[in-house]
C-alpha cells in the first residue's frame, strides 16, 4: 500500500487567511468569534458567528469572475492557492491525469439561493441568474480548482454535513493509496453565515445565545455550554504519495495514515447517545493506520459545544481507546473558530498536521467549569508543548455520519 503525506496547507478562517499566523493564534488561544456583521441579526436568537477575517478573493480570482461564484467557492479557491503555494508543487510539470481534487461542503451555495430566491419572487423567473445553478452546487468548488490547476484525475465532492471534509480527505487517502492519483487537493469549504443559514440553525435551537460575550460562547466540554457558534471558512490540504513528494523535495508536515467511518443509523440530527457510531469510526481509523489506542497522543475532537455532542463524544473516545483514553489529550479548536460545518474537518486536519510538526497541542479555550460527564484531558485554556506522535481527528455530521482521520509524525 502506498503511503500518503500532507505537503501543503491553506486556510480561510475566522482567525485569518494566513496559515502560519492562524496557527500562532490557535496556540495562543485566541478567539475569532464576534457579533454578526454580514447582515442585520437583531431579530435572531443567536447574533454571533465566526466570520472570515482578512479575506481578499482577488488574490486568486479576478473581479469579473468573482461575480459568477458563490462565496463558498471563493473561499475554496483562495485556500487552495495558499495550499498549492505552500506545497511548492508545479502542476504544469505534472501529469494532469494523476492530479485530483476532492473539495467538500455540507451546504454549498446557500447565499446564492437566498439572493436568487428573493430576486425571483420580486422580479419574476426571468430575472434568475444563468450562473445560479453553477454557483450553488457543491461540486463546483472542486471543479473550479481543477480548472485552475488542470487537474484531470479524480474529482468529486462528498456531502455528509459536518463530516464532509473529513470524509473527502479519507477518500483522497484511499485513492492515492490504491494508485488512482499521485496528488489530490482536498479539504472543505462553507459560507453559511447568512440569514437562511443562521435562521435555520436558530430554529433548531442548536446555536449558542451567549450574544453578550461572543469570545466565550463556544465552550466545548464545559458545563455552561449552550450550543455551537456557526462559522464560515475553508481549509485545503495538498495530499501526496510519499515517494512523489520526496522525489520533488517537498516539505512534509506529517503522514496521513488511516481513515475510518460509520453511521449511527439513529436520528436525523441527534447523535446516538452511547457514542457507538463515533467509537467505531475511531477504531476503524486506528486499524487502518495500524496503530493501537496506547499510541494515540492527541485527538482533535468534533467538540461542538452542544449538550448532546460533547457527552456522547467523551463516551465514544472511551469506547474506542479503553483505558488509554485516560492518557490521551483531547481538544476542540472549535472553541476558537466556531463550527465551520462542512469545512471543519479540513481546518482541524490542518491543525493536527501542525501539531505533529511542532509537537504542540492547541487548547480548548473557555473550559472553566468541566462537565462531570466530560472527564477526559481536554487541554484546557493553554496550549501544551509535548510529545505528539499519532493523532486522530473526529468529524460527526447530521444524519449520523461519522468520520475519523488518523495521522502520524514523520
Amino acid at each position: 500500500m502506498r503511503r500518503v503525506v500532507i505537503s501543503g496547507l491553506g486556510v480561510v478562517s475566522p482567525l485569518g487567511c494566513d496559515m502560519p499566523a492562524v496557527w500562532q493564534k490557535l496556540q495562543a488561544g485566541e478567539s475569532g468569534i464576534g457579533p454578526i456583521t454580514k447582515f442585520d441579526a437583531t431579530d435572531f436568537a443567536s447574533r454571533i458567528a465566526g466570520e472570515v477575517s482578512d479575506f481578499d478573493p482577488s488574490v486568486a480570482v479576478d473581479r469579473k469572475a468573482q461575480r459568477r461564484m458563490d462565496e463558498f467557492s471563493l473561499f475554496a479557491l483562495v485556500a487552495a492557492k495558499s495550499a498549492v503555494e505552500d506545497s511548492g508543487i508545479d502542476f504544469t510539470a505534472e501529469d494532469p491525469t494523476r492530479m485530483g481534487v476532492i473539495v467538500n461542503s455540507g451546504i454549498g451555495g446557500l447565499q446564492t439561493l437566498e439572493v436568487q430566491q428573493k430576486s425571483m419572487l420580486e422580479r419574476g423567473p426571468s430575472r434568475c441568474s444563468p450562473f445560479m445553478i453553477p454557483q450553488m452546487i457543491i461540486n463546483m468548488a472542486g471543479g473550479l480548482i481543477a480548472i485552475e490547476y488542470n487537474c484531470q484525475g479524480p474529482n468529486f465532492a462528498v456531502v455528509t454535513a459536518c463530516a464532509s471534509a473529513s470524509h473527502g480527505i479519507g477518500e483522497s487517502l484511499r485513492l492515492i493509496q490504491h494508485g488512482d492519483a499521485d496528488v489530490i487537493i482536498s479539504g472543505g469549504t462553507e459560507a453559511s453565515v447568512c440569514k437562511l443559514g443562521v435562521g435555520g440553525f436558530c430554529a433548531m435551537r442548536a446555536l449558542s445565545t451567549r450574544n453578550d460575550d461572543p469570545t466565550a460562547a463556544s465552550r466545548p466540554f464545559d458545563v455552561d455550554r449552550n450550543g455551537f457558534v456557526i462559522a464560515d471558512g475553508a481549509a485545503i490540504l495538498v495530499l501526496e504519495e510519499l515517494e512523489h513528494a520526496k522525489a520533488r523535495g517537498a516539505t512534509i508536515y506529517c503522514e496521513l495514515a488511516g481513515f475510518g467511518m460509520s453511521c449511527d443509523a439513529f436520528h436525523i440530527t441527534a447523535p446516538s447517545e452511547d457514542g457507538d457510531g463515533a467509537s467505531r469510526a475511531m477504531k476503524n481509523a486506528m486499524n487502518d493506520a495500524g496503530v493501537t489506542p496506547e499510541e494515540v497522543s492527541y485527538i482533535n475532537a468534533h467538540g461542538t459545544s452542544t449538550q448532546l455532542n460533547d457527552i456522547m463524544e467523551t463516551k465514544a473516545i472511551k469506547g474506542a481507546l479503553g483505558e488509554a483514553a485516560k492518557n490521551v489529550m483531547v481538544s476542540s479548536t472549535k472553541s476558537m473558530t466556531g463550527h465551520m460545518l462542512g469545512a471543519a474537518g479540513g481546518f482541524e486536519a490542518a491543525a493536527v498536521a501542525l501539531a505533529l510538526r511542532d509537537q504542540v497541542v492547541p487548547p480548548t479555550i473557555n473550559h472553566h467549569n468541566p462537565d462531570p460527564q466530560c472527564d477526559l484531558d481536554y487541554v484546557p485554556l493553554e496550549a501544551r508543548k509535548t510529545d505528539v506522535n499519532v493523532c486522530l481527528s473526529n468529524s460527526l455530521g447530521f444524519g449520523g455520519h461519522n468520520a475519523c482521520v488518523a495521522f502520524k509524525k514523520m
